[in-house]
């Protein structure tokens, strides 16, 4: 457990107190602004994966009526489904654990943000002894500006914000990102889990707000704000409300070699159907085969008559 907490402190939690406490001395010495800076820095640290995340989502979301094909025809067989699924995902370059990677990211930064800024926002003076372990002392800068101002707008960062707004402010632009990028599903056990999921995540961070300093609060909302821009110039408005739906794509479902393709505008063919269309193809061969036996019978007996009258 030592060497664990050894290698959080060098790699990721004294690194962000003092980046923290950096930019807060070029910044006016405002901690809101540095936040905001803070979190500009990080999503475009992580631009390249959440790039790959909403395109992947976008993928998925335009795969969904051929999803929806692969269900109604292998819906009883759940091993064949699963190997269809994937086969599809590897035919359209879609990697379904592709949107994780921002979360797993973002993990860490969360925690290291709400430890700094109980560290460097500290509500009791003898809490200041404590953070001057974590400060670089090869770096004079962060040790002038100590302690750091927490004030901002009408909160203080230190402490949770009084009022409901923030949790508002967070709530409403974590609903917003997440109904935009949200794919379609086509599966109504799917929708009901995206519909859940859809109001679940956004109250949660909400009430979180209400107990955390609100320095973190103001990352989350900063950070879904840049995630609704991202995700507007991938994908636009699409499926923010009635007004942009979203629009799955059309393309016929793919199914196992040698098999028939099926199309969402044709409902798969159970295998009673087909074995009595097999079997009607079949009747029909054999009628088509009588008629013309009896046709080639009639012509015989013609051609016999006719030789006996020019015989006389």
């Amino acid at each position: 457990m030592e060497i664990i907490s050894l290698l959080w402190n060098e790699i990721i939690l004294n690194p962000m107190q003092n980046g923290l406490v950096l930019l807060y001395a070029f910044t006016g010495q405002n901690f809101g602004i540095t936040i905001i800076i803070f979190t500009i820095v990080v999503r475009l640290i992580t631009l390249p994966l959440t790039l790959k995340q909403v395109r992947s989502t976008k993928k998925m979301s335009e795969l969904q009526p051929r999803m929806a094909a692969l269900q109604r025809r292998y819906g009883k067989d759940r091993a064949r489904l699963s190997q269809e699924t994937m086969r599809l995902y590897k035919e359209a370059g879609v990697n379904p654990l592709g949107c994780l990677g921002p979360m797993v990211i973002q993990l860490p930064i969360w925690i290291g943000l709400y430890i700094s800024i109980t560290s460097l926002l500290p509500l009791r003076p003898e809490d200041l002894a404590k953070l001057a372990g974590h400060l670089y002392g090869w770096l004079p800068i962060v040790n002038e500006v100590i302690p750091l101002d927490s004030r901002f707008l009408w909160l203080d960062l230190a402490v949770p914000d009084p009022s409901p707004i923030l949790a508002i402010m967070v709530g409403l632009s974590m609903w917003v990102l997440q109904k935009m990028s949200t794919p379609a599903a086509g599966d109504p056990r799917q929708q009901s889990t995206n519909r859940m999921l859809l109001w679940m995540l956004p109250v949660m961070f909400a009430f979180f707000t209400i107990s955390l300093p609100s320095g973190l609060p103001l990352y989350w909302m900063i950070s879904n704000i840049i995630g609704i821009v991202i995700q507007y110039f991938v994908t636009g408005l699409t499926g923010l409300w009635p007004l942009f739906p979203k629009q799955p794509a059309t393309a016929p479902a793919v199914v196992g070699v040698g098999e028939a393709v099926q199309t969402d505008d044709q409902p798969p063919a159970s295998e009673e159907s087909a074995h009595e269309e097999q079997a009607g193809t079949r009747g029909d061969q054999r009628q088509n085969g009588r008629r013309g036996d009896r046709s080639r019978a009639q012509r015989a007996r013609r051609r016999t008559r006719g030789s006996h009258n020019r015989g006389r």
